[in-house]
């Protein structure tokens, strides 16, 4: 079970947001203050979800605590703080997602940052499960085989799931993974095979989404 220390001070949230989280299975423990925080580094969370503006301190010095200890930070943000956004991330932030939030999206991005450093050992789609210890995609229960550059761009599609990912975007980075030239017409390819292979239609897929003329989603 993942552990996730929330660092916020809003009594109502933490409330929510814990009997969401826990539902969804994870182990839920909360800070309210940025000393309380640091000290509950030593429990070892595989995520901290922090809120910049604290009762006592601010969530910037958890990140930094955090970052320095290894730990993947999530900043929970003033939805017009666009400062706030940017000097946490240069901080070494992972992600951020702005208030008032859907559950879902933020569980969704989550899942995103454990599985970006390595704490989320699989991850399941629909009838798709990808087993990201042992490098090996399922579908329905029976190995699928993929190529490398197919894997590769199973792998950044749900890396990042919930958001839009630029046809120029899945390019640069399949090409920094395996330091193979991809173009636009091969990235079509990969595309479509990876639909025959996983999608039920692939004619009509559900797992790899088309946004026309912007690129691809997962969600």
């Amino acid at each position: 079970m993942k552990r996730i220390l929330l660092v916020e001070d809003d009594a109502a949230i933490v409330r929510t947001l814990s009997e969401y989280l826990r539902a969804e299975g994870f182990d839920v423990a909360n800070a309210a203050e940025e000393a309380e925080a640091v000290a509950a580094l030593s429990t070892r969370p595989d995520l901290l979800l922090v809120d910049i503006s604290l009762r006592s301190g601010t969530g910037y010095g958890v990140c930094r605590a955090a970052k320095e200890k290894g730990f993947p930070v999530l900043f929970l943000t003033a939805s017009d703080d666009e400062n706030s956004v940017v000097k946490g991330l240069d901080m070494g932030a992972d992600d951020y997602i702005a208030k008032p939030f859907r559950p879902r999206e933020l569980l969704s991005r989550i899942k995103s940052v454990l599985r970006r450093v390595g704490k989320d050992e699989s991850v399941t789609v629909g009838s798709v499960r990808v087993d990201f210890e042992s490098g090996t995609v399922y579908k329905n229960g029976t190995p699928i085989s993929l190529s490398a550059l197919e894997y590769r761009l199973l792998g950044l599609l749900l890396n990042n799931r919930g958001r839009l990912l630029s046809r120029t975007k899945l390019l640069e980075d399949i090409w920094d993974i395996g330091g193979d030239f991809v173009n636009d017409n091969t990235l079509t390819v990969y595309i479509k095979r990876l639909r025959e292979k996983l999608e039920d239609d692939p004619q009509n897929p559900t797992l790899i989404k088309t946004v026309r003329g912007l690129g691809y989603r997962v969600d």
